[in-house]
């Protein structure tokens, strides 16, 4: 490599501590991310500066600014950063094993398959497991990621579905709420705040036709989350309509009740998605195997919906 090539690549210190500063606008700050001293991580940014022939910070007594060809580099740097701390813990985390990147759904994943890993775990010790958290669709080719857990139905451009599990959904509100709103009918729920999920902008209308209901979702609070959804709907804000099966501890504590005892099979479904299966790989193929077998077979734990809890009696 020749002299000026070596120029055009700065140490990986020097790129360090310069994002450091940039994120968080302190060399005090910087040194403590980085376990350096203050004067280490100055001088640094002072070399950088001095390769790159310019000034990457405007140093005043109480600030410290970046510059603009301070900015363009932070973002032109931040992106080719991060992808190497990736690429680096994938190595250190790999240990000689195969590894699986699945993006899963934040509610279904810390409600439903958390608890179920360890158990592929013990099973599959010689394959690291990576999640990531995303909602929707997306490029398999450009998140790097090999699976996603999905819900909706069974299409997704350029992969292949496989149906996980179906889902059953009701309407819940507080003890509290249901006490003070008298619900009788699928009717009375028409006049009440009700909650909507933005992945399902369709589920009350759905649950109002099971009901002999024409009527559409309505207004009302809109979440991202059903972990949110649920917590809004505990602090007596309204009626959520839930899947079931990512409240049990909530219904068996009593934190939530059924308002109406229309249970309702929802046209959305989980599926496992991945842009081959068949060429996907051994880590792919066991955790496809597993949880199918997962989602066929009631976890031992799960908790039945008792008739009692159907009824609309506060007491």
């Amino acid at each position: 490599m020749s002299i000026f090539m070596r120029k055009l690549l700065p140490s990986t210190g020097a790129l360090a501590a310069f994002d450091a500063v940039a994120r968080t606008g302190s060399f005090t700050a910087a040194a403590e991310m980085l376990s350096l001293t203050q004067s280490a991580v100055s001088r640094q940014v002072a070399l950088l500066e001095a390769q790159l022939g310019t000034s990457l910070f405007e140093r005043t007594s109480r600030s410290v600014d970046l510059t603009e060809a301070g900015r363009v580099y932070a973002a032109a740097i931040e992106p080719a950063l991060g992808e190497i701390r990736r690429v680096t813990l994938q190595l250190m985390t790999k240990r000689n094993a195969e590894t699986l990147d699945l993006a899963i759904l934040p509610t279904f994943g810390t409600r439903w398959l958390m608890p179920r890993i360890p158990r592929f775990v013990a099973a599959h010790p010689g394959i690291t497991l990576n999640f990531a958290t995303r909602i929707g669709h997306f490029d398999f080719a450009h998140e790097r990621l090999d699976a996603a857990i999905h819900i909706g139905r069974p299409v997704w451009p350029g992969a292949e579905c496989r149906f996980l599990m179906g889902e059953t959904v009701a309407p819940v509100c507080s003890p509290d709420f249901l006490a003070h709103h008298k619900i009788t009918g699928p009717s009375d729920l028409v006049a009440l705040p009700r909650f909507h999920i933005a992945s399902r902008p369709g589920a009350w209308g759905d649950w109002f036709a099971a009901s002999g209901l024409r009527q559409t979702g309505g207004e009302g609070m809109r979440f991202e989350q059903f972990a949110l959804v649920a917590q809004a709907a505990m602090a007596g804000l309204g009626v959520a309509l839930m899947p079931l099966f990512l409240i049990e501890a909530e219904l068996s504590e009593g934190h939530l009740v059924i308002a109406y005892p229309d249970v309702v099979d929802s046209p959305s479904a989980y599926y496992l998605v991945a842009p081959s299966f068949e060429r996907g790989g051994t880590a792919l193929a066991a955790f496809s195997d597993w949880i199918l077998g997962e989602a066929s077979t009631p976890h031992p734990h799960t908790r039945k919906i008792n008739a009692h809890q159907f009824s609309n009696d506060p007491k």
